[in-house]
Formats: structure tokens, sequence, C-alpha cells
């Protein structure tokens, strides 16, 4: 039997559903904001609502945005030609940092059957259909180099290899079972320039 009021519980259980947050850390997180005043709450819950209600998929390259087409797409002065292949937005950020100049496209996961997640899950068709367009003279494969991310690259080879003329995959001076998202500047710049062709 809790001690605590259901409410309080509620928030608890939301916040342990998060990634990396654990029970306890959840019971934190739920007191900093009934300690923070009534200000804290409502703002984090507005936040969230905001987020929920307004974000969408820029309808190019399936990156998260407030509008139809996101800001990199839009750009002008990008290199539309050479499209980077990556597994989540945060990937995205980390790519920013370094030189690159071209354009993304989001797949929002890998292909993983564990975890349900399929061709259909993932948003494989829209690059297809983007790359069939033309225009396209490269498309990075820059999925984690682990199993999954593995299985992913080799089957959007597969997809896309009668469509393009240059398909690769990033070095590997990212570690096996490494996250792009967390990795530094200088091993993502190194692993763009060793790319190689996916055969």
């Amino acid at each position: 039997m809790s001690l605590l009021p259901q409410s309080i519980e509620r928030v608890i259980e939301e916040f342990a559903k998060l990634p990396g947050i654990g029970p306890k850390s959840a019971e934190r997180l739920t007191f900093h904001l009934l300690r923070g005043g009534r200000a804290s709450p409502e703002s984090l819950g507005k936040s969230l609502l905001h987020l929920k209600n307004n974000l969408q998929y820029c309808s190019k390259c399936q990156m998260v945005t407030v509008r139809e087409v996101c800001q990199i797409c839009e750009d002008s002065q990008r290199n539309h030609s050479m499209i980077l292949v990556v597994e989540k937005p945060l990937e995205v950020v980390a790519f920013e940092k370094t030189s690159y100049d071209g354009v993304y496209h989001v797949l929002h996961g890998v292909l993983s059957p564990i975890d349900g997640m399929g061709p259909e899950q993932l948003k494989i068709n829209e690059l297809v259909e983007r790359v069939k367009q033309g225009g396209i003279d490269e498309v990075i494969v820059a999925t984690d180099p682990d199993i999954e991310g593995e299985a992913t690259a080799s089957f959007l080879q597969q997809k896309l290899k009668d469509h393009i003329p240059k398909i690769t995959r990033l070095a590997h001076g990212l570690p096996m079972g490494a996250d792009i998202e967390f990795a530094d500047q200088i091993t993502l710049k190194e692993a763009l320039t060793g790319r190689r062709i996916l055969s």
C-alpha cells in the first residue's frame, strides 16, 4: 500500500516510462515539480501539450518541425543532391555540428523485428520515393554500427541500388554498438570522410 496520493503515483509512473528514467529518478522529478510552485508543472504541461499539437514531420526529410518543410530542406545553399540517412532527429542535430552541407532523411528507427519495427514502421518508402524523383547523386547511410543498424543499411541498399549511382556507409570511425547522437564532432567528421560504398 502506497503512502502517496494516487495522483502523485500516476505522475511518477509516467516519468518512469521515459528512457533513462528509473523509479527513483521519476520520484525526484515529480517532487521537484511539486516544490517548484504552481508555475513549474503548469509550464511543463503547457509545453508538452504545445509540442504534441504543433509538431509534425518535414514533408521532404521527415525531420521533426513545426512547418510543412524544415529549415534545412528550405535552405538553397545546401547540397540537395546528397542525402544523409539517420535513425533519429537528434542525429541531425549532431551532424549539423560538423561541416556536412547536404540534406537529411530521418528514418525514425531501425529494422528490429523483436521491437516490432519493420519497413512499414520506418520512413523508408518516403526515402525511396524521394530518390526516385531524381536529382540525388549520393545517399549516405548513417545508421548506428550495430546489428540493427547494419541490417537497416543492407535493406536500404537493396531498395535504392536501382535508383541511384552511389550509396555509401559511414566509415567505422564509430565503435560498434555506439549511438551516433553521443559521438564527438571529430569522430563524426572522420566517419563522414571515410564513408564507403555499399556493395
